[in-house]
């Protein structure tokens, strides 16, 4: 019986010195989630960030081509008025 006991407490150390250090070793600490968690959120708000600048300068973009093609219209508009009213003058 002491035999037994002492294998199966000497098989017991052996489980606990090989699982024991790598089970307690892959664990967080909260100081480190916290890091982590930082971490992730300084990337989200640079992703947001560039979204942000992309979408600004396409909007920037369609407003200019709106304006250039609002502007050859009123353009084109004036020049046919124009027409109209030098060709009933004369």
């Amino acid at each position: 019986m002491r035999t037994l006991g002492k294998v199966f407490r000497f098989a017991l150390f052996v489980a606990l010195a090989l699982c024991g250090p790598s089970f307690l070793l892959a664990q967080d600490s909260p100081k480190q989630d916290l890091k982590d968690a930082g971490r992730e959120t300084k990337e989200a708000a640079k992703d947001t960030g560039r979204a942000t600048k992309h979408a600004a300068k396409k909007t920037g973009h369609a407003v200019k081509k709106g304006t250039n093609k609002a502007a050859e219209n009123t353009e084109e508009g004036a020049h046919k008025v124009k027409d109209k009213t030098d060709s009933d003058s004369h």
